[in-house]
């Protein structure tokens, strides 16, 4: 019995290995440049996706229709009554440590993956894009409060590390096998209003999971012991999800004279996008939206990709905090005649377990992805997070940040106020072209193009 774990963790690591194997093996041969990809329809694109992974018809359906069954959704949380969709697009272009990928966003907001793909376009053509990740380490805390020495108290608990550690990986001993599992642990003095209390952290290499169930499990287990060790009690056992310990890198340069945009050449775009970074940095109000846009990028391919967005969302934001003060989480600078821009933040993901498994979609996508690691697909995120970021400003310091959206954003008006098809396209065209973007000014086009045309092809029923 004690064996099963390691039997079953070494399954499915073969199962994992033969699958990427085979997507490896036809890696050399595509790209994912893709000319004209956002000209075609729906089938089409699936279509493209087929020729670039040899994608199942069940599963082109699948992308297609439904990806969640509302019985599956049952299933995933509680008092479920239906399925509430998002879009969902293909970034291309993107080129990260030499390596191409088509990457899967889900997000209702307009000109994200158009934005990411135009200037994973120009990193491509004009400069390069690499990004490493830290060790799938993720910290659990055990609060202990009315402990009466202090001192004493930790002494004890670091003297009981090597037995302490040793029960905790008894709570997983498949992680264990994997090469995972509780690696070490260190305690914090925390002042509070409630008085100082000892805060214990608790490092667990997690693998390719997200960790939260084995990190919490194994806390849980701590904890008792704990407060018996140090005489005090015990109030909170949990993960953190400001995971410092696993951070994500992901770095560009580009030449600053492909940058040229709304009547400045590219020397001044990558100036400006340096003073904008600059004031995101000292001041918390740009920070704000600075950041958000960066979240835009990285909490699409979060949701795509079966992670927990809210978890990734609440650590970067810490992190941009870490000093006092909150601030950007990107930095760019120019060297010579190039703009370089990072981004440095902790984006802990997992590509097994949890949604990954019960999601029939999200195994579709990250098959689209290659079968990741979780290194490697936090790799992914912070680069597009990166792109989506340096898309956002270069938009902001030339020709400000609605122009691009406006195109998109009266195809949605049209599409709310009833049209269709070439028809909504035709009644965006002539709003963006008048710039006036309104509900009833769609309507209005949308009556006399039917009255027009004496029936009601591109409009929808009411």
């Amino acid at each position: 019995m004690d064996n099963q774990p390691t039997d079953k963790a070494e399954k499915q690591a073969l199962i994992r290995q033969e699958a990427k194997a085979e997507l490896l093996s036809r890696e050399t041969a595509r790209t994912s440049r893709l000319p004209g990809f956002y000209k075609l329809d729906v089938w089409e694109r699936l279509d493209k996706l087929d020729e670039w992974m040899d994608l199942p018809t069940k599963e082109k359906w699948a992308l297609r229709n439904e990806t969640l069954t509302a019985e599956q959704a049952d299933m995933l949380i509680e008092n479920v009554i239906g399925v509430f969709g998002l879009p969902l697009g293909l970034a291309v272009n993107f080129r990260i440590n030499d390596k191409d990928y088509l990457i899967p966003m889900a997000v209702e907001e307009t000109s994200i993956v158009a934005a990411c793909s135009h200037l994973a376009k120009l990193i491509r053509e004009n400069g390069k894009l690499t990004a490493t990740a830290e060790p799938a380490i993720m910290e659990g805390q055990i609060q202990l409060v009315g402990v009466p020495d202090l001192d004493q108290a930790e002494k004890d608990i670091l003297e009981a590390k090597d037995r302490l550690l040793k029960l905790a990986n008894k709570q997983d001993q498949m992680l264990v096998s994997l090469g995972g599992g509780a690696k070490d642990y260190y305690v914090r003095r925390v002042e509070t209003a409630s008085g100082a209390m000892l805060i214990l952290h608790l490092q667990v290499n997690v693998i390719d999971a997200m960790g939260a169930n084995a990190v919490n499990t194994m806390v849980e287990t701590l904890g008792p012991i704990m407060a018996e060790m140090t005489k005090g009690e015990v109030v909170c056992q949990i993960i953190t999800n400001l995971a410092d310990k696993s951070l994500v890198r992901a770095r560009f340069d580009i030449r600053c004279d492909c940058l040229a945009k709304g009547g400045f050449d590219g020397r001044q775009v990558a100036e400006r996008i340096v003073k904008a970074f600059h004031w995101a940095d000292a001041d918390p109000y740009r920070a704000t939206t600075h950041n958000k846009g960066i979240m835009n990028g990285i909490d699409a391919v979060l949701l795509a990709t079966g992670n927990d967005w809210r978890a990734v969302e609440a650590g970067c934001h810490a992190y941009a905090a870490r000093s006092g003060r909150y601030r950007s989480l990107t930095k760019y600078r120019i060297e010579g005649d190039r703009l370089i821009g990072e981004i440095e933040a902790p984006i802990a993901v997992g590509v097994v377990g949890g949604v990954t498994k019960l999601h029939p979609g999200v195994a579709i996508l990250l098959k689209v992805l290659g079968m990741p690691s979780r290194r490697e697909l936090a790799e992914v995120i912070a680069s597009v997070g990166l792109v989506q970021n340096l898309a956002a400003v270069r938009a902001l310091v030339t020709e400000g940040i609605q122009e691009g959206h406006m195109t998109l954003h009266a195809r949605n008006v049209a599409y709310s106020a009833g049209a269709w098809g070439d028809t909504a396209i035709r009644i965006a065209d002539q709003m963006v072209r008048e710039g006036r973007i309104r509900f009833d000014r769609a309507r209005e086009l949308l009556k006399r193009m039917v009255a027009q045309r004496g029936d009601h092809k591109g409009m929808e029923e009411d």
